[in-house]
């Protein structure tokens, strides 16, 4: 498995946040970590409650947060801190968004997602009724409908290689995961890497590559049946 951060997110800008977690880092998965003391130490211990944006109708504000210039938050979602959340950030009716993440600028949350201790950079999205859960997406990484990024093993036990019991996707520069496709905890997916739709995927996936699941369409005779 690869395990350098330049191999998932490169290109980066100086002036972006997420440039302030590279520090001393040595293994992508260690990014996470340093988001959340990121936001602990710059936005709750100096008890940051900062909306640039703008509201389109009742939101529920919990702990503290910064917000930046030009992002819309829609009716509905949660904002619960520690989170920074960046300019032209569109955040969807009903979206959820859990202490310990960083969402970059021109990102999207759909309607009803979940986002969690993560990081979003630059242009990424995820779509409708998602759940993103201790993962990192990078440039314009796209999460889909419907789609899990399981964080936890269902026996608890520490995440291979992260020295953590949750961890969610490592999800690459311009990378997607199609509509209710899941990853389970401690996926690394490279850049440029499209998983089709209902697809279920672990470990390491590298770069470059489609990954689908091929299963076998059944067809029966069927009778004419007057539904109640």
């Amino acid at each position: 498995m690869e395990t350098d951060f330049n191999y998932y997110f490169r290109n980066f800008e100086d002036n972006e946040v997420f440039k302030k977690l590279l520090t001393n880092v040595q293994n992508v998965w260690e990014i996470r970590d340093k988001a959340k003391s990121f936001v602990e130490k710059e936005i709750k211990e100096k008890n940051v409650k900062e909306n640039n944006g703008e509201l389109l109708g009742e939101v529920n504000f919990i702990g503290n947060y910064y917000i930046g210039k030009g992002t819309k938050i829609y009716s509905g979602a949660t904002i619960e801190g520690p989170v920074y959340i960046g300019e032209n950030v569109e955040i969807k009716p009903g979206a959820y968004i859990r202490p310990g993440s960083i969402i970059s600028d021109n990102c999207s949350i759909g309607f009803n997602s979940e986002v969690k201790a993560s990081v979003l950079q630059k242009d990424a999205k995820v779509a409708s009724l998602a759940f993103v859960g201790d993962s990192l997406l990078g440039k314009s990484a796209r999460i889909g409908s419907g789609v899990i990024t399981a964080n936890r093993k269902f026996d608890q036990s520490n995440i291979k290689d992260t020295g953590s019991d949750f961890y969610g996707v490592v999800l690459g520069d311009n990378s997607r995961m199609g509509a209710n496709s899941a990853s389970l905890p401690g996926t690394f997916i490279g850049p440029y890497t499209w998983i089709f739709p209902l697809t279920q995927v672990r470990g390491f996936i590298p770069e470059l590559k489609k990954v689908s699941n091929k299963p076998e369409l059944y067809m029966t005779e069927n009778q004419k049946t007057e539904l109640k």
